[in-house]
């Protein structure tokens, strides 16, 4: 309770806000491009991010008030003006972001929601590819790092369904050569290895103009009748 009362005073955390879709260039004061890190839970990335990136602006979104208190503290203690955190649902991210407003999306370690009836949950599922496609800018990037299987291969899938490009592709990030600093920035969840894959997997795609309509989410549903999405 004491985290809870603390987060209404921090100044980089907004919750549950209105009328900011349009308006982050206000909150941030300048016009860099803003990067968003989706269930951030305890913020590592972006807080990552935005020491590597003082450029860019980013705003880590979760639900958790207890797990943005621990990101927003260190953005704080570390001067950090171009990190800030988001508290509301993933699926209403189109109430506080207007269209091409946002450059890039981080999907770092979410729930893999593994449930075949879940599916519908996954981050990176049609459902919530709409809502990514009305706030990025044509082009924008979608990055996805994730220590589970079945969300890499689950996400591989959509991206060729859905006529979306893959930028990148890493079954293994840690075992490439030479990856970029923004690949290496790991999270607590990371550290828990919960998969028990002894891997990360890292995909990053950008959106078609145009997505394709519900017809494509049957296919997918029949797809996700078979476990192995071959």
């Amino acid at each position: 309770m004491i985290r809870f009362e603390e987060l209404k005073t921090f100044p980089n955390v907004l919750q549950y806000p209105v009328g900011m879709a349009g308006s982050w260039n206000g909150f941030f004061k300048n016009t860099h491009p803003i990067i968003l890190e989706l269930a951030c839970g305890k913020g590592e990335y972006a807080v990552g991010l935005a020491k590597l990136y003082p450029e860019k602006n980013f705003i880590g979104i979760d639900l958790k008030g207890n797990r943005i208190w621990v990101g927003a503290k260190n953005a704080l203690r570390q001067n950090l003006t171009n990190a800030a955190f988001l508290r509301t649902q993933i699926d209403q991210v189109c109430d506080y972001f207007s269209k091409s407003e946002v450059e890039a999306i981080w999907i770092t370690f979410p729930d893999p929601q593994l449930r075949k009836s879940k599916a519908k949950k996954r981050l990176t599922h049609p459902k919530f590819l709409r809502l990514y496609h009305q706030i990025l800018v044509p082009g924008g990037l979608i990055h996805l790092k994730t220590d589970s299987p079945d969300l890499y291969k689950f996400t591989k899938t959509v991206i060729e369904l859905y006529n979306c490009t893959l930028h990148n592709d890493y079954d293994n990030v840690y075992k490439e050569a030479g990856i970029a600093e923004d690949l290496r920035i790991k999270t607590h969840y990371e550290s828990l290895d919960i998969a028990g894959s002894k891997r990360i997997h890292y995909i990053c795609f950008s959106l078609p103009d145009h997505l394709p309509g519900k017809e494509k989410d049957e296919v997918l549903k029949e797809l996700l009748k078979d476990e192995s999405l071959d």
